[in-house]
Formats: structure tokens, C-alpha cells, sequence
């Protein structure tokens, strides 16, 4: 994967500040991390700070595998991780707008029905049930789901299915994950990425989730 350009503005380079500090995050996630240009690198902006926190946890740790990731952490204190975690979570950016997609309207409509209803006989939750009524994360370590492009959210269905990427036990996502079709990806994928982002795009506060999540509850008893 081609190297990000890092982003020079002036905002960026005032110096002693965590903006500048982050210039290799905002490289390949945007600024403020709003996300990256090329359909891969995701919005990091708004998310809930323990659910950034855990991914660069897991990065770094090696269990979230991309090495340019696990690199630019390696020698980074958990201290100094919830200060890059909460940063990203205070930033708001403008959502950047969805892209059209090429799946046929049936596609859609399966992946609507798998995000907001899921499939009980195969004891899939809906995304909604987790993610919240209005997809945008609960707090306080459940990600948004919109906003995202097609081919990141793919990719980690894909990852989570592959062991490539993991959350704390019990890993709810990928049990999920591992009980999907290709079809049912793409379809949920697709979907997903063409949604509007409701109001500001916030996490709501609580959910009554449909089974146990490690990273909510560790979340939520470290509080």
C-alpha cells in the first residue's frame, strides 16, 4: 500500500500540540480524522475514546494486524494512547459524503433487513441492536457503523472471520462474523456505506445489547 501523504497546513503544524503530534495519523485518516481518500483508511473522528483506545491497544499488541500500524505504536504508553484516543474522539469534522454503490436493489434490501432486523434463525443479531437504533455507536466502546466505505467494512468482516483481527472475550463481532455469508457482507457492507449520517453522527449513551461484548464490559467496569 502506497505511503500516505502527511497533511502540511498550518492548523496541523503549530508546534506542541497534539494536531501536530498526530500528523501520521491525519495522514492516511484525513484531518482530524474524518478519513482517508481512498476507501480504506476509516473515519476515526467522533468515535467513542475507549473504542480508539482498544484498537490501538490491539494494534499495537498485534492483535489487530497491519504492521504500519503496530509500527508507529510499538513504543507508545498506554497513557499516551488514551490521549490520541480521546483527541479523535473530541474531533467533529463534517462526515465526508457516502459514495454511490453498484449492488442491485435486492442486495440492498438484504442488507437493510441484516442491519436493522438480523436473522434470528441463525442467531444473527441485527448491526442496530449493538451499534445503536441509529447506527452511530454506544457508549463506551461501541463504534458508529455509518459513514464508512464499502470495502473497509468488508475487509473487516473479513479480518474478524479470518482470526486476523480480535476484541476482548468474549468477541462478540466475530462470533457474528463467522456466522455470515459472502453475500451477507457485501449486502451489509453496501448498504451501510450509502446511509446518511443522522444529526451529528454521536454515540448514544446506552444500549441493552443482545449478548455479552468483552469490550463494552471491560470498558464500561474500567470507568
Amino acid at each position: 500500500m502506497a505511503a500516505c501523504a502527511a497533511d502540511t497546513s498550518a492548523d496541523m503544524l503549530q508546534p506542541d500540540t497534539m494536531a501536530a503530534r498526530l500528523v501520521a495519523c491525519t495522514a492516511c485518516h484525513g484531518p482530524q480524522g474524518r478519513s482517508g481518500p481512498d476507501g480504506y483508511y476509516p473515519r476515526i473522528a467522533g468515535k467513542p475514546a475507549e473504542y480508539l483506545y482498544h484498537q490501538l491497544l490491539h494494534f499495537r499488541e498485534g492483535e489487530r494486524r497491519y504492521e504500519p500500524m503496530r509500527v508507529l505504536l510499538d513504543t507508545m504508553s498506554d497513557d499516551y494512547l488514551r490521549e490520541i484516543a480521546q483527541w479523535f474522539s473530541d474531533q467533529h469534522p463534517p462526515y465526508v459524503p457516502a459514495r454511490s454503490t453498484r449492488v442491485d436493489a435486492a442486495a440492498l434490501e438484504r442488507g437493510r433487513l441484516m442491519t436493522l432486523q438480523g436473522d434470528a434463525a441463525r442467531g444473527i443479531p441485527a448491526c442496530a441492536a449493538c451499534h445503536g437504533a441509529t447506527l452511530t455507536g454506544v457508549k463506551p466502546a461501541i463504534p458508529g457503523v455509518l459513514g464508512l466505505p464499502h470495502d473497509y467494512i468488508a475487509a473487516q468482516f473479513g479480518a474478524w472471520r479470518a482470526g486476523l483481527r480480535k476484541a476482548s472475550a468474549p468477541d462478540c463481532m466475530a462470533e457474528v462474523a463467522r456466522k455470515l455469508t459472502p453475500e451477507d457482507i457485501s449486502a451489509v457492507a453496501a448498504w451501510l456505506s450509502i446511509q446518511p449520517v443522522p444529526n451529528d453522527g454521536l454515540p448514544v449513551e446506552t444500549a441493552n445489547l443482545p449478548q455479552d461484548c468483552g469490550s463494552q464490559t471491560r470498558s464500561a467496569g474500567a470507568r
